[in-house]
């Protein structure tokens, strides 16, 4: 009874707000429009990417099958984040319910879960394009691209409504509690309960396995067998085109792996909250960012079909 009196003083529904970046107003309109720009970015080379990929039969591919789904994930998931952050930026405080914090969290692990899983799907794409050529088509079906998809979809679904729902067990203290971040995470959320966290931490580090060590640890074994197929490559060509249809995969999953590592695997002692809201910047703007830009700056075949797709916009409109 005694562990579950502060919520019972509760004068009213627990509300949570957000740290404010800066209570200086000529910053929060600086901010306000960065933050917007990025977002803004974001959506327009992720949706550029869908729908070239939509339109161009070429690239009706299981490669880029996987990057249409990455795009449209990278769109969601900085959907669920940015404009409740962008509302919170000028001006007061803005409260949020706890079903909305629960809402939110749960959608920005499914999605982040979602994310890492469906990386470690295109690197076996990769693995099997490289390693495996002449049977590439036989292996790489619709019908099981489609399935890696759902399942990955599924896996994340589950993971995120358990921790999800073991978080919101908590009581929380008080009526109106400030989060030191600009989105409910699980670390920041964490911190305000009133009452022992020790088994949420243990279920916290097991999912961040689950989702971040084992599907890296995959990528990186298909990697070795990719490595190991292009050096017997004998063309420089050859080898060069192989090394660069893996160098952007590459790159964004160093990025997302790296950052999110940064945020759930690290021990509490060691981490502090304002490293953690930097770091959620990263994955939050520059990776959903980055990703149409090293896929398309690197990628013949996206960056041809993207002129293709201009020229005759333009010839229409001249039309």
């Amino acid at each position: 009874m005694l562990a579950w009196k502060p919520v019972l003083n509760q004068t009213g529904p627990t509300e949570f707000v957000f740290r404010l970046f800066t209570a200086v107003p000529e910053f929060q309109v600086l901010l306000f429009l960065l933050f917007l720009l990025l977002y803004l970015m974001i959506l327009c080379g992720n949706t550029a990417i869908i729908s070239v990929v939509c339109t161009h039969s070429s690239l009706h591919t299981p490669m880029y099958f996987f990057l249409c789904n990455l795009s449209l994930l990278e769109i969601c998931y900085t959907t669920v984040v940015v404009p409740l952050m962008l509302s919170n930026i000028l001006g007061a405080q803005k409260p949020i319910s706890l079903a909305g914090c629960g809402a939110q969290m749960f959608f920005f692990l499914t999605l982040g879960g979602f994310d890492c899983f469906l990386l470690a799907v295109m690197a076996y794409d990769r693995y099997v394009a490289i390693c495996h050529p002449l049977h590439y088509t036989f292996i790489m079906t619709q019908k099981l691209c489609i399935q890696m998809v759902v399942g990955s979809t599924i896996l994340a679904l589950t993971l995120s409504l358990q921790l999800t729902a073991l978080i919101f067990t908590l009581p929380f203290c008080g009526h109106r509690r400030e989060i030191n971040h600009f989105l409910c995470d699980v670390p920041p959320v964490l911190r305000l309960a009133c009452a022992d966290t020790h088994v949420h931490q243990a279920v916290l580090y097991f999912v961040g396995i689950l989702v971040l060590t084992v599907p890296f640890l995959l990528i990186c074994v298909s990697y070795v067998f990719i490595t190991r197929a292009i050096l017997r490559i004998r063309s420089a060509q050859g080898r060069s085109r192989a090394f660069s249809t893996c160098s952007s995969h590459l790159t964004v999953v160093l990025l997302q792996y790296g950052c999110c590592s940064l945020v759930y695997l690290r021990p509490r002692s060691s981490t502090s909250e304002d490293e953690d809201r930097k770091i959620a910047l990263v994955y939050t703007f520059i990776t959903p960012l980055l990703n149409p830009l090293i896929y398309t700056l690197r990628n013949k075949d996206i960056k041809g079909a993207l002129k293709k797709a201009i020229v005759s916009k333009a010839a229409s409109v001249t039309d």
